[in-house]
């Protein structure tokens, strides 16, 4: 069965914290590749403090030595707001021979029953969630009944299975560089040092 990795999110800016467990789901479960897929505009979170294209271009430059990760236009290029269920169900027809793994950390997967049309993405995909070593997901709530209702081991289908990966969680958030750079401190091995220049040559996320 072959996979793909569906990484979405608003990248405001890619960093270390998004590459790295990226990289181990990808090699952990085989994965063809890992399309790093740009909010164009975020239902769930405040709007990003740059534009679309320059978290692309972020993103295109963090992810240039490895091949097998892909940056994915296509939130932006259908514009509107960004809703996964219709950007899996576009992918979906882009790929028909290949299996969509959604990834996502333990604080997404908490409010998934909140995403709109929960349900259709599990009839679009599989979800992985991300955890650090030594947790395990949330079992409360609606998230963790989601959770149990789906889980498996492995994965055996294309679609509407969910398991849960240890991987190497970086205490690095987006809203870290962000606040660091808009203090004037360096964001210095946080995110790849090409994002870093990018970010100076544009003078983005500049103190307040």
């Amino acid at each position: 069965m072959k996979l793909i990795g569906i990484n979405g999110g608003t990248f405001d800016p890619v960093h270390y914290g998004h590459l790295r467990p990226a990289l181990e789901v990808m090699q952990k479960l085989g994965l063809e590749q890992v399309r790093f897929v740009p909010c164009y505009q975020p239902v769930h979170k405040n709007q990003p403090q740059v534009s679309a294209e320059q978290r692309s271009d972020m993103i295109r430059l963090a992810i240039q030595n490895q091949p097998q990760f892909v940056l994915d236009t296509i939130e932006m290029d259908k514009g509107g707001p960004s809703y996964m269920v219709e950007t899996l169900a576009l992918l979906k027809e882009q790929y028909p021979d290949n299996g969509l793994v959604l990834m996502m950390g333990t604080d997404a997967f908490a409010k998934f029953d909140s995403w709109y049309e929960w349900q259709n993405i599990l009839e679009l995909a599989n979800i992985l969630v991300m955890h650090r070593p030594g947790d395990s997901v949330p079992q409360k709530g609606n998230g963790g009944e989601i959770y149990r209702q789906y889980f498996v081991d492995e994965f055996s289908e294309m679609f509407g299975q969910i398991r849960d990966m240890s991987v190497t969680q970086l205490d690095i958030s987006s809203t870290l560089v962000r606040e660091s750079l808009q203090a004037g401190m360096s964001a210095e091995y946080l995110l790849p040092p090409c994002v870093m220049q990018y970010i100076n040559k544009h003078g983005l996320y500049q103190p307040n």
